[in-house]
């Protein structure tokens, strides 16, 4: 079964068509400030939205939602405090009628599927420019799906694809298939336990896997170490 919306998904959306349409209530889930602040001052500036909240952790988020009732909520999938998949599909849960669209800088297939699978109305890449991050914005407050251009042809192509690793995370998933903790691999690489966990969240992430056990054979399997 495909997990993309039986409708071909819009990614480009007519900036002028909804002139007359009320201003697209947003808020801003994302730990980076800056990215925040930026995204605060475009939205200010469209005249299409207006931005009634902002929090840098899902835990923020939860306490404000039901107050702020946005249309669209733009959500991080890298939150310092709950994977951004986990929180669109509790978001989706409990304001069924919020719009989720992601804007993250992973553009792993495995990822995409999943945020869409938990509920999202559509994904950005933060590397979009400033015209499609308002589209995705309208489209979908209007109920429409809405992949960014990078996104829509990643999920066009097989799903079988390889999948590429960087030198860190090939090393990473070879440590974690030969047993060794989060602490025992943090002192071979010199990092923190808590920077080897996020490695270890993303490698489940990008390969798809449910567990460490999957992830090792998935690793073997397409030769990954």
């Amino acid at each position: 079964m495909s997990i993309l919306p039986t409708k071909e998904p819009k990614f480009m959306w007519n900036l002028n068509s909804q002139k007359k349409m009320k201003m697209i209530n947003v808020a801003i889930v994302d730990d980076h400030k800056i990215l925040t602040e930026g995204l605060q001052s475009l939205l200010e500036d469209s005249g299409i939205a207006k931005v009634v909240g902002v929090a840098h952790s899902a835990s923020e988020c939860r306490l404000s939602l039901g107050f702020w009732k946005p249309d669209v909520l733009l959500l991080d999938v890298g939150l310092p405090d709950i994977n951004g998949l986990d929180f669109c599909k509790e978001i989706k849960e409990q304001f069924p009628e919020i719009k989720v669209l992601a804007l993250t800088t992973h553009n792993e297939y495995a990822i995409v599927r999943q945020m869409l699978d938990n509920g999202a109305s559509g994904y950005l890449i933060k590397n979009a420019m400033a015209d499609e991050v308002l589209a995705g914005i309208q489209a979908v407050a209007y109920g429409e799906i809405f992949l960014c251009h990078e996104v829509d042809l990643l999920m066009k192509r097989p799903s079988e694809k390889n999948i590429w690793l960087s030198p860190r995370e090939r090393e990473l998933l070879r440590l974690i298939s030969e047993g060794l903790t989060n602490t025992e691999i943090a002192e071979q690489i010199f990092l923190s336990p808590e920077t080897i966990r996020g490695y270890r969240k993303n490698l489940l992430l990008k390969l798809g896997a449910k567990n460490t056990a999957v992830l090792v054979k998935m690793a073997i399997e397409q030769k990954l170490i």
